[in-house]
């Protein structure tokens, strides 16, 4: 069986992610996945690497709850994320999630909800390597946005 949630330096397989999951419960008539690259701009500036660092344990438990959260919302049958940590460059693979379901809809909006969730709650320290040095990313108001149509209030972000 394949863990839900993997936190790991290494590039995954799309494919290969996706085979697995649907191997996994006959009933799954609809997959929707999200696959986030590491961009080479942010607010303005050439972004050269991104590290990031996460505290092993707490990060899983976190995303783990994310998904219970999601499958307490939509009918799903099943759920995969993987995020990576440590150096990336832009256009590296960063994130995957990916959401199984008898029917679109339910995959489309738990995908969604899921990386909502993710974007602003998952325990993640993102620094941006630009020719003016490094900086530490801090949490968007859109994010927080994003989070709060599904009633959800974050208030990670604080207005620039």
């Amino acid at each position: 069986m394949l863990p839900r949630v993997t936190i790991q330096t290494a590039d995954f397989n799309l494919a290969d992610e996706i085979a697995v999951l649907r191997a996994q419960d006959a009933r799954v008539g609809a997959v929707c996945a999200f696959v986030g690259t590491v961009r080479d701009r942010s607010d303005g500036a050439d972004v050269r690497a991104m590290e990031l660092e996460h505290y092993p344990g707490m990060t899983e438990r976190a995303i783990e709850g994310m998904i219970d959260a999601a499958f307490a919302r939509f009918d799903m049958l099943g759920a995969r994320v993987i995020h990576r940590v440590g150096p990336l460059q832009p256009t590296d693979q960063i994130v995957l999630v990916a959401v199984t379901s008898a029917h679109r809809g339910e995959s489309f909006q738990a995908c969604e909800f899921l990386m909502d969730y993710l974007k602003t709650q998952a325990p993640f320290w993102k620094k941006e390597h630009t020719p003016q040095g490094a900086r530490w990313v801090d949490a968007r108001v859109s994010d927080d946005t994003a989070l709060s149509r599904w009633g959800i209030a974050a208030g990670n972000a604080t207005a620039a």
